[in-house]
């Protein structure tokens, strides 16, 4: 019986399925401590994430992306490709539902492990132990410590620098007119360096390192100037040192959608254009071209995902774990934008999300102990830890249950 049209539909359901839970889980969480903060609304975060993450997803979305992601599984041994099609549905469907459960009860999960623990699942199961790649599985499960420390010790250090040279001073915002610029620079710094460095746009611009750096510090320098100007004229009409660093904040925040949208659609889309390049050519490509239809309707499964459900994780990140207040915010963000792209940029497995809950209780350590509620911490680690053996043994019961019925 001819199942094309079958696995054809499937595909695109379950992308768009998967989609949904990266907006629910994934960008909730990027815009959870803009929320948090009370930088922007639910509803503004909503509108604003939407925006940026389409355009990423189209824009920059990986037009080329990994079918069996992060090389984690080898499928050489595997000459029926009927078998990897289903194994790819199932990987699809157990990633959804693990980000599903997470995001029922409010726990940050990383969708990218999620994908990687459904896959090996699928590995482990139709092929054997031997065509797991186990030294980069082993990386993704030692950045579960290494991208919240990292960002954490970022986030403890930039907030204490602000903490020192601005909040605590007597005339703190004449601080901030002297200072502040500086943060706009280093932000406009890190956008531009991860925009055109190693990514689909400066590989499309043919961008090299050496003009990368020219452009992101022309940048840098440009808007620490006009960030100059700005700061001055906002101070001058009585605005506080939050209300400056609420600016700042949200312009991180939305450079962290953006990047989400740019880099996280490839989870959802993926696999689908794996699927659709099989029945296709009938081959099985490592790398796949996606096309842009595909991208924007990754897009708009995340938006709507957020728009539905994301409530419930900004409300985790944004306010359970430790009080917020905008420069903690901005502090946050630039943390967690800083090294996610130093981490990606070294070749290094990172998330996104982890990085931003690190980020979440390095602020808040940095005014004590006490201000950081770590019975939250521990049950968003524990899912973490959860996060690959729950979508592994979800993958094996599914692609068994897809076997029998086709």
């Amino acid at each position: 019986m001819d199942y094309q049209n079958i696995y054809f539909i499937s595909a695109i359901i379950l992308g768009f399925y998967m989609a949904w839970n990266i907006g629910a889980n994934d960008m909730a969480n990027a815009m959870a401590s803009c929320v948090g903060a009370k930088a922007v609304t639910l509803k503004q975060a909503v509108f604003i994430g939407a925006i940026l993450c389409f355009f990423g997803a189209t824009l920059v979305g990986g037009h080329v992306a990994d079918t069996i992601k992060k090389g984690i599984v080898d499928t050489s041994a595997i000459a029926d490709l009927d078998i990897i099609i289903k194994g790819l549905l199932a990987t699809l469907l157990a990633a959804g539902i693990w980000i599903t459960f997470a995001t029922w009860f409010a726990w940050p999960v990383s969708t990218t492990h999620s994908i990687i623990g459904a896959l090996v699942g699928f590995g482990l199961f139709a092929i054997g132990p031997q065509s797991i790649n186990w030294s980069k599985l082993i990386g993704v499960v030692i950045s579960w410590v290494s991208s919240p420390v990292f960002a954490g010790l970022t986030a403890f250090v930039f907030f204490k620098i602000i903490h020192r040279f601005i909040l605590s001073v007597d005339e703190s915002e004449k601080a901030t007119v002297k200072i502040g610029p500086i943060f706009i620079g280093m932000t406009f710094f890190l956008v531009v360096m991860s925009l055109l460095l190693k990514s689909p746009l400066g590989k499309l611009l043919e961008i090299g390192l050496a003009d990368g750096l020219l452009y992101a510090l022309t940048a840098a320098v440009i808007s620490g100037a006009l960030g100059f100007l700005f700061i001055r004229k906002v101070v001058a009409k009585g605005y506080k040192v939050e209300d400056v660093f609420r600016v700042l904040q949200i312009m991180t925040s939305c450079y962290i959608a953006f990047s989400i949208g740019a880099n996280d659609v490839a989870n959802a889309v993926g696999p689908v254009a794996g699927i659709l390049g099989i029945i296709k050519d009938q081959s099985l490509q490592c790398k796949v071209q996606v096309p842009v239809n595909l991208l924007a309707m990754g897009g708009v499964g995340i938006i709507l995902g957020m728009a539905t459900w994301g409530y419930k994780v900004i409300g985790t990140v944004g306010s359970k774990i430790t009080e917020l207040t905008n420069s903690r915010g901005f502090s946050i963000d630039f943390s967690a934008a800083t090294s996610v792209l130093i981490a990606s940029k070294m070749g290094m497995p990172v998330s996104t999300t982890h990085a931003v809950i690190g980020a979440v209780c390095g602020v808040g350590l940095a005014r004590g102990l006490d201000a950081v509620d770590f019975r939250i911490v521990k049950k968003i680690f524990v899912s973490w830890i959860a996060t690959i053996p729950a979508a592994a043994i979800t993958c094996i019961l599914l692609y068994k249950l897809f076997m029998w019925l086709f």
